[in-house]
């Protein structure tokens, strides 16, 4: 990457303005290479350099990539229009200039969510032509019934007419009530609407896994991690849904369980 001002990389990584970084550089808050600058208009290798802002390193990268482990109430939405948006969780440290929500969940549901700045790749997760696989653990108002999983792969019709493409559920081991589902595609409501359409009601709905990134154990309901390449390249490497299904019945089962 061929060098650039530091205050343009900083601008790029973060919330701040030109002036702001200025002011930050005066006050001996910026570091290059462990080594405190005080004007924020040399010159920087991002592939090569260490930069500090405040005692936080930035990452090369230009864009951010956050997971964020949603809890109910938050809209995911750039604004606070039908309540809090997801935003407002983001910690100061992770924020930059442009993020948004990649996706959406419901206000009343959990989960897996990613805020990123990068609109190319949002685009790409949601373009029909990725098909990127979603899994969901909902919580289920009657006892799951076997004959879902033909209805649900054969391509559900809602109680409006819409019909669904494909889609995968199986029961959780050791319930009655709740079940995984894998969706390739995200219409509105559509986990619930599917389940209405067989007569029970979704109670409780939490995505667990975007393509093949899995939400980690560690991240608590409103937390977020910043994702790295490696994190972010596995958007669009599947998972094998039999296999995720047993691997991870007993801990997910337990978080909707206890939520």
């Amino acid at each position: 990457m061929p060098q650039i001002r530091l205050d343009k990389f900083i601008s790029e990584r973060t919330e701040y303005s030109r002036s702001q970084i200025k002011q930050l550089a005066a006050a001996g808050k910026i570091t290059l290479n462990g080594t405190t600058v005080k004007k924020a208009d040399i010159k920087t290798d991002p592939d090569a350099d260490t930069v500090e802002v405040c005692g936080k390193r930035l990452s090369a990268g230009k864009h951010r990539y956050i997971l964020l482990n949603k809890p109910e109430g938050y809209v995911s939405s750039t604004e606070d229009s039908d309540g809090p948006s997801v935003l407002g969780l983001v910690p100061p440290e992770m924020r930059t200039k442009g993020l948004f929500p990649a996706g959406r969940l419901d206000k009343d549901s959990l989960g897996a969510l990613l805020i990123t700045d990068d609109g190319e790749l949002a685009h790409r997760m949601l373009s029909p032509r990725s098909h990127i696989p979603k899994i969901y653990i909902v919580k289920l108002a009657r006892p799951f019934e076997s004959k879902y999983i033909d209805i649900f792969k054969n391509g559900i019709t809602l109680a409006d007419g819409d019909k669904c493409g494909p889609a995968l559920v199986l029961p959780v081991q050791n319930s009655e009530i709740l079940a995984f589902v894998q969706l390739t595609e995200g219409k509105y409501h559509q986990v619930k609407r599917m389940f209405a359409a067989v007569e029970n009601h979704v109670e409780q709905l939490m995505r667990v896994s975007l393509g093949g990134l899995v939400l980690p154990e560690k991240l608590a309901f409103g937390e977020c991690m910043e994702l790295l390449h490696k994190d972010v390249e596995n958007l669009f490497r599947p998972l094998d849904f039999e296999r995720f299904c047993a691997e991870f019945s007993g801990f997910f089962s337990a978080i909707l369980i206890n939520k």
